[in-house]
Formats: C-alpha cells, structure tokens, sequence
C-alpha cells in the first residue's frame, strides 16, 4: 500500500476547523473555547498555538503544522508527529506527506477529538477548505467554527472604521494572491481597500492601487501584530508609505516577511486615529511589567494589568511551605470543630488555604465555621474566604491592613460574647500589631504560625538580565518582603525601570536598596497600586502628546546612570 494512503472508517473521531482570531485570545468566540476545552489534540502554527493553548484542558497534545519537516520526528525535535496506517502495522509518513490534512486525519484516527486551528477565520484560509475536503473523503466528521478576520479585526484594533453612516463600499485584497483584474478592479472604486500583505509587500501594493487609478494622497494605514501588546501602526498616504516605513527605520528588517493589514481609504487618516486609535492609546499599552509575587496571589493582578494594555511578567519571589512543627495549627483547627473559638481572622490568602487544606486533611467543609465569627484584613481575603464557603462577618471598612480590622473590631464583653479566644492563623513572619489590639481589647489570642513564607528560586539567566538592564518597563512591590526578595535573587531594577509601591513601608524599603519610588498606592490594595501605575503611563503618554514627542515606553529611554536613592 502507497505510503500516502490513509485508513478510513469507524476509528475517525471529530475535527473541528476553529478560527483562532487575529491574535488577541479574548476574541475567541464562546463555542471555540468549549471546542479547546474538549480537544484531545491541537493543530496550528506556532503562533496559533500561543493563542490557543491557554483554554486547552491539561494534557492535550499539541501538532505544530509549520515543524521543520526535514527532522526526523520524535520527542523534543519539534517535528510532527505523523504515522500511516497500512491496515497491519505503522510507520512513521514519508516527509513528503507531512502536510497539514494528513496531520489533521493522522490525529483524529483512534476517535480522538481534533482542534484545527488558524489565524482570523476558516472560511477566508488558504488550505482550510482543502483540508476539510480532505476529511470529507477520509469520512472523517467535522465541523467549523467561525473566528474575527483579521481583515476585520486588526482595522478596529487599530481605530481604522472600515464604513461608515453613507455605506461606502469596502474591498478586501490579498496582495499575496491578487491578480491584475483585481487590482484593477478595486482600484477603480473610491470606496475602502483592505489589503493583507506583508511588511516589505506593502509599498509594492500602494504602487499597484496608484497603477489602477487611486490617487497617491488616498490615506493608508499600515498595522503589524495586529490586537496584541506588539501592534504598531503607521499612518501615511499610498505615494509616502515607502518614505514613512523607511524613516521609522522599519524597512529594510529580518522581520519584513511579517503578515500586516493595511487600510486604504479616507477612514484610514491620521486625524481619524488620533481620535479612534483606543488600543494603542491605552495606558500602559506594551509596558512589560515585573509582578514579584506568589504564582496564586498574581493572577488577578496581571488580569488588571492586561487590561491596561500592559504585559505581566510573573516572578515568584516568595515559596510558601506548610510551617515545621505542625502539631500547633493542628490543635487550633480541632479547637475550631469542639468550640473553643469565638472568632477566627484570617489575615491573607494564603492563611485561608492553609486552614482549607488542613480541613480537607481531615475531611471537613466550610459547616465547621458554623457558631464560628469570621474576620478577614482585606477583599482579597475574603474573597478567599467566600470561594471557601464561607461569608465573612467582619472585613475593616477603613484601611485593608491589620490596623484597620483593629479599628472595627468589638471588644469583648463577657456578658454578649461565651468565650473569650480569637484563632490567629498568620504566616511566621507577620507583625505583633494585631496581636497586641486584639489584646488590649479584652480577647485572649491563640497566635497559630499556619505557614512559612521562604525566598524563591531564582528566575532564569533571561529574566535576570532583563531585570538588571532595563528589559522591565515597570515593577510592582507589594510589600517589603518582595523588595528584599527580588533584589536577593535577581539583582536591582535597572534605573530606566519604573517602581512602584503598595505603601510607605514598602517605599522605605525600596529607597534603602538604592530605588527611586516612583509610584505609590493611594491605599494598601495591589489593585489600587495596578491603578495608581495606570494612572502614570497615561500621564506620560499625555505629556509625550502635548510636547509632540513620540510616545515610549520607560525601557526605550536608555539614562547612562543607574538609578540612584531619592534624597527628596
């Protein structure tokens, strides 16, 4: 049997041709996510991959179509992984075969559920079709589901509106396959063009709508990297294009095979984008941000920051390790269950998991609370507390800090309050401030070390050096411990890097390991800091505006001097 033949029948389980979008994973649509949720398999590009990966279940296994095919395949080469059935054994697919629809047929063998995935949308792909031609053939079922063209996409990300009230007609052009009819054609209509092409094609296709008739003011706008933190636009006419490419030192470049979308039209001018261009415009647009936290206590702040248009970077700073004598917090969480407690304050995240974990050791649930006063320092905490299960009965409504919980807690009165105890769970390092109000309240503490809070491993060599000379436009401190901590196994922010801090505490101690804080919360919350950060990115962006300067990001400015103490 010819090596290229494939075995059909009931052994072919499910494709899915699903638009990935443009780039951006929040486009994706509802129906690609649950498809991705219940892939056993993903085919796609590279590029693809990265979108897509993340709404993957675990364990999923990934065909990277666009693999070397010359390697050998096998684990770690990056080759895909083909084999052809001939009805009595396999054998690994001749490199000739390695195309897409094989890859895509080879995988749904065995009734496993495929993701094919591809930029923008199935229907406007160049091979999509063949492939699910191909399926069709092999009897293999499947199904599309539509994603955002990036003809479509990219123009709205960018602030170019492709109609308008008057309906004008819109064209779209793929200068890759374009033929002169069609050149001709689109450029004998007034209405807007929107080319696909590539970074050093762009030119070349200004000259052919000028050849066909478009007159060489028309605005055009040109766009790479379209919906990610990476998208840079230009805006110039189809006769300065080549002119305004060149003085952005963009062409020549290595990078000049990249796909880019560009928009002909009156829509498409400069006084247009500076009123629509909402993407770019954003205020932390591209700032590669450090956040040095715990992996848990991260995610909600890089969410915060995506929104920003900013890219977090994640590096944990602090490990924390159950504590070494356990015998303690074990006494405390029985003492919970035989009412020994009147009140229990949980004083961060991470002392709500240690108590949930030690419950689940013993095969208890949040009713254990029950008869039980719940206090949390803060909303992250009692977030916590509520995906636990539990509502709290006291969150400070001042300052979220221990000193503010101290504000709002009752004293105790032995005539309304049976028992006198509070259960402290906290980490080994935390302060003696709660300790001490909650005493001179009248209540007698049982001070429990729930977990221990370590220093880190080092990130890599590539972090490090981004940190050290000024790969980081900005990094967040959250406390004194991650100052210290950072500092300790990666070295001190380079000078161009913008510092902010949660708190005065903090800031002292930033200022003590030679940093000048340049940002700091306007109260003790990590969102309040991710705002106060969002609010100097658009403060300088104005500024930038208003002198006429292009606007940069704090690692493109490149002082000769380290950043040193302020003495202010």
């Amino acid at each position: 049997m010819s090596p290229t033949t494939l075995s059909a029948g009931p052994e072919h389980g499910h494709v899915t041709f699903l638009g990935a979008g443009p780039g951006d994973p929040g486009l994706l649509t509802l129906r690609a996510v649950e498809a991705l949720a219940n892939a056993d398999v993903l085919v796609a590009e590279h590029e693809v991959l990265d979108v897509v990966r993340q709404h993957a279940r675990q364990g999923v296994s990934e065909v990277n179509t666009d693999s070397d095919p010359s390697q050998e395949p096998g684990p770690g080469t990056g080759a895909p992984q083909l084999t052809v059935v001939d009805g009595t054994s396999t054998a690994p697919a001749a490199p000739a075969v390695r195309d897409a629809a094989h890859l895509v047929m080879e995988a749904a063998r065995g009734g496993r559920r495929v993701v094919r995935a591809v930029s923008g949308d199935p229907g406007l792909d160049t091979y999509a079709a063949e492939e699910m031609l191909a399926c069709a053939a092999a009897g293999v079922p499947f199904e599309v589901v539509p994603g955002i063209a990036s003809a479509v996409g990219v123009p709205a990300y960018a602030g170019v509106p492709l109609r308008d009230a008057q309906g004008a007609d819109v064209r779209f052009v793929d200068a890759r396959t374009a033929s002169d009819r069609c050149w001709t054609e689109v450029g004998a209509s007034d209405g807007t063009v929107v080319v696909s092409t590539t970074l050093d094609s762009v030119s070349a296709a200004a000259g052919e709508l000028v050849s066909a008739g478009r007159k060489p003011d028309t605005p055009m706008t040109v766009t790479v990297a379209g919906t990610t933190t990476r998208q840079r636009t230009w805006t110039a006419t189809l006769g300065t294009i080549a002119q305004t490419l060149k003085q952005a030192k963009v062409l020549p470049s290595p990078d000049g095979g990249r796909p880019v979308i560009a928009v002909v039209g009156e829509r498409s001018s400069a006084a247009q984008r500076d009123q629509l261009a909402w993407f770019e415009s954003k205020p932390l647009f591209g700032w590669k941000v450090l956040v040095p936290r715990t992996k848990e206590q991260a995610v909600s702040l890089s969410d915060q920051l995506r929104s920003y248009g900013a890219v977090p970077h994640e590096v944990p700073t602090i490990a924390v390790e159950p504590p070494r004598t356990p015998q303690q917090m074990e006494r405390a969480v029985k003492g919970l269950v035989t009412g020994r407690y009147e009140w229990i304050a949980f004083t961060s995240v991470n002392a709500v998991k240690a108590v949930r974990e030690k419950f689940e050791e013993y095969g208890l649930d949040a009713r254990a609370f029950a008869g039980i006063k719940v206090a949390a320092v803060g909303e992250q905490t009692a977030k916590a507390l509520i995906a636990f299960g539990v509502k709290p009965d006291l969150v400070p409504s001042g300052e979220q800090s221990a000193a503010g919980l101290l504000e709002d807690w009752p004293p105790y009165d032995p005539v309304f309050d049976p028992i006198d105890r509070v259960f402290l769970p906290r980490a080994d390092i935390a302060t003696e401030t709660l300790v001490a109000g909650l005493i001179e309240l009248g209540w007698e503490v049982d001070d429990v070390t729930a977990y221990r809070t370590v220093r880190a491993s080092p990130p890599p060599a590539e972090t490090r050096e981004a940190i050290k000379g000024g790969g980081f436009d900005a990094v967040l401190f959250t406390s004194s411990s991650t100052v210290r901590n950072l500092v300790g196994i990666a070295g001190k922010p380079h000078n161009v890097t913008v510092i902010a801090c949660i708190g005065p505490a903090t800031a002292k101690t930033a200022e003590e390991h030679g940093l000048r804080v340049d940002v700091m919360a306007p109260e003790p919350s990590v969102h309040k800091l991710a705002e106060a950060l969002a609010d100097f990115g658009a403060k300088r962006r104005a500024a930038a505006v208003e002198a006429g300067d292009p606007v940069t990001r704090p690692s493109e400015r490149r002082p000769g001097a380290r950043r040193r103490r302020s003495t202010t």
